[in-house]
Formats: C-alpha cells, structure tokens, sequence
C-alpha cells in the first residue's frame, strides 16, 4: 500500500504548475574521497540502493547476450556493473568513467569478486571515440546522465550511442527524471535518511535537482527513438529509462538466479522494487525475467 506522503506527491506532480529549475551537481564528476565512499558504502547489494539495482540488473540482462560486448557508461564504483557481470558471465563488459577515484574502486571490486569479464577505461561518455562505429552489442548507463552539465552534453551522449551500437544492439540507459515540486524531491530525497550515510543522502537530493525533465530526454534521445523506447514510472516520473525490445530468448536458470536474490532482499526492500515492476510497468515496460 503506498504511503501517504508519496500519494500526496503523486497529486501533487500530476496537478502542480510548478517547475522547479534544473540545477546542476555542485561537483560534475565525484572524485572527493568522503563522497565517494559514502556512495560506494550506501550502493552496495546489502544497503539501501539494493532493490533498484536488481531491478536494473533484470532489465540490462533483457537487453544482452551471451558473447556480447557491453558499454556501461559512467559507471561509477560498479555495484551495479558487477551485479550484472555476475549473472552473465560469458559476456564482456566495458565501464567508463571519468573520476579515477570512482574506478579505482570499481577495479577494487571487480578483482575482490573474481570478475574476468570485466575491464574499465577512463573517459567522457559525450565522446566515446575509443570504440569504433557500431562495434559494441549493447550500451546501458544506470543513475548516471544527471551528472552531465546539460542538456547538450545529453544529447551528445545519446548520438554517440547511436554511432557506437551494433545496428541490432541493445540499449537499457536509465537515469532520475526530474520531478516539478520541490515538495516532491525533498520528500524522496530524505526517504531513507535514516538508512544511508548523511553524505550519500546529501548527494541523492543533489542528484535529483540535477535530473533532467522527461522532455528534455525526449528531445536529446532522438537518435536512438526508432531502435529503443522511451519509459518513465508512471504518473510521477521519478526514473525514466530508454529501452530497447528484448534481445535474449527465454532463459530459466537466470530467472531463477533473480528470483532467488529478489527473494533474498530485507523485508523492507520487496515494497521498493514491486513499485518499480508496477509503476514501470504501468507505463508499458515489463521485463519478463521479473515475472
């Protein structure tokens, strides 16, 4: 049952004429020691960000395949890049990102859980000219574009996406959408105060004054609209996810491994991830291996 706060900022979205401005983060890439770790520590599969990286990790194994190489852009310290690395791996994964700090703890990761498939590469995801035209099967980028300066750099994001992607490729890029309340991004910026380092919850209210509006992403996703569709939750646009059609068959044993870590989340995460299933799907994006 949703909580009354989040009905009243559901009305609230839905009827407000505010539009609450843009604003960008007050460090463009997190390379500050403290920053860092209270993000890497409150990202971790036990803490607080759990059921949304399941939830994306379902979606991106949708969208590749075995044999794959596989582009995350911005991304970060990797939990979420070694979740998905974990449940696929004959498949080849790149992450890039642009603070040395974010991927010195990505490698940190990576080499304490054994990961093979796995490497990383230091750079701008506006220009991604270190891969070839499309010679990369799949491109996903989680939580990440609200770090760009605006919506140009969006948009180049986007196009070199297009130009980098396998004419048949896949394509899970998913970030915050900006909500028009300030009412609103303070009550899901502090929702799990209690549960996160006060820094990371500092961040996450940043990150979410510096998401951009649905129709900014429209606009800047132009290139990949006819390979790829544009979801957000519904009636509050709390995350919008450009996604393109499934690419991989029916594949039990993966769904099985989901089903048994969706099963395995603390008691208070189940009611987190059924509102992403539900007000995802809603708007017409389902991922059958979370059925």
């Amino acid at each position: 049952m949703p909580s009354p706060r989040l009905v009243q900022s559901v009305i609230r979205e839905l009827f407000t004429s505010e539009r609450s401005p843009r604003r960008t983060e007050p460090d463009l890439v997190m390379d500050d020691p403290a920053n860092v770790a209270a993000y890497v520590e409150a990202g971790r599969e036990h803490a607080v960000m759990a059921p949304v990286y399941l939830f994306h990790a379902a979606n991106i194994c949708e969208v590749i395949r075995p044999g794959d190489t596989v582009v995350d852009l911005a991304c970060g310290p990797a939990n979420q890049l070694a979740m998905v690395a974990r449940l696929n791996p004959l498949t080849t994964f790149i992450g890039v990102d642009l603070s040395p700090p974010m991927l010195a703890q990505a490698q940190e990761l990576i080499t304490r859980q054994g990961l093979t498939n796995v490497t990383f590469r230091h750079g701008d995801i506006t220009d991604l000219s270190m891969f070839a035209d499309q010679s990369i099967d799949a491109v996903v980028s989680t939580m990440a574009l609200h770090h760009l300066p605006d919506s140009d750099c969006l948009a180049r994001t986007y196009a070199e996406v297009a130009r980098v992607l396998k004419a048949d490729g896949g394509i899970y890029m998913v970030d915050f959408g900006h909500l028009k309340a300030q009412r609103s991004i303070d009550y899901f910026g502090n929702q799990y105060a209690d549960r996160q380092p006060a820094l990371f919850t500092e961040d996450y209210i940043n990150s979410l004054h510096a998401a951009f509006y649905p129709d900014e992403f429209r606009k800047a996703a132009q290139p990949l609209l006819q390979r790829a569709k544009l979801y957000a939750t519904i009636a509050l646009p709390f995350m919008v996810a450009l996604k393109s059609p499934a690419r991989r068959g029916d594949d039990p044993a993966l769904r099985a491994k989901l089903a048994e870590m969706k099963k395995n989340l603390p008691q208070w995460h189940h009611a987190d991830i059924a509102d992403l299933i539900r007000h995802f799907g809603m708007n017409g994006m389902r991922c059958a291996l979370l059925a």
